[in-house]
């Protein structure tokens, strides 16, 4: 009798241990590919920072109307990038990240950006590097028409960049906006690296 029991046990037991393999449990989860988007980059976009930076402001850049160059914005990241969105929402108190890739970024703003119109540059960097990583500080300002006195909004963008020995690539944009209880820092104002 205890021998049919232990039976029953194991082969119940391997039952479901074949019913989660065959779930995908226990099984880790897929790899992003490394390998580069299908479009190659401009080299002009990515032989230095100062240009990868240039061209991540200019591609997302436009007037109302105006279709993104949504394949050259793809060909600035890494495979696996993210771009973090923060800041408080009206009536929370605590600020909050979003983590997108490349992908989401284009699903989320491609409708604002090419309805609206927006046009942001970069007013200031701060770049620090080693070896073949850098980061920089880039206080950028934004506006929804290019002639436009001021800007509706000024923040910091932190870029996580990598050189391969080929290229520069973006690996992360980290960004807040400027509020009325967090504004920017003079040292972030300058002109210059």
């Amino acid at each position: 009798m205890w021998s049919t029991i232990f039976e029953l046990m194991i082969r119940t037991i391997l039952s479901l241990l074949l019913v989660c393999a065959s779930l995908g449990f226990g099984q880790s989860a897929p790899t992003q590919s490394s390998s580069p988007a299908t479009v190659q980059a401009k080299p002009e976009d990515v032989n230095s920072i100062d240009a990868i930076l240039a061209a991540t402001y200019d591609v997302i850049s436009g007037p109302a109307g105006k279709k993104r160059d949504w394949d050259r914005f793809r060909t600035l990241f890494y495979p696996g990038a993210r771009l973090i969105p923060t800041g408080k929402r009206p009536n929370e108190p605590e600020v909050k990240a979003r983590v997108l890739s490349p992908e989401d970024y284009i699903e989320r703003s491609a409708p604002f950006l090419e309805k609206e119109g927006f046009f942001e540059r970069g007013v200031s960097n701060k770049i620090e590097s080693y070896g073949n990583i850098a980061q920089v500080f880039s206080t950028y300002e934004s506006r929804h028409h290019a002639e436009d006195p001021q800007p509706f909004q000024r923040g910091i963008n932190s870029f996580q960049l990598v050189n391969d020995g080929k290229r520069w690539w973006v690996m992360t944009i980290l960004w807040q906006g400027e509020t009325p209880d967090v504004t920017i820092p003079a040292e972030y104002l300058k002109k210059g690296k």
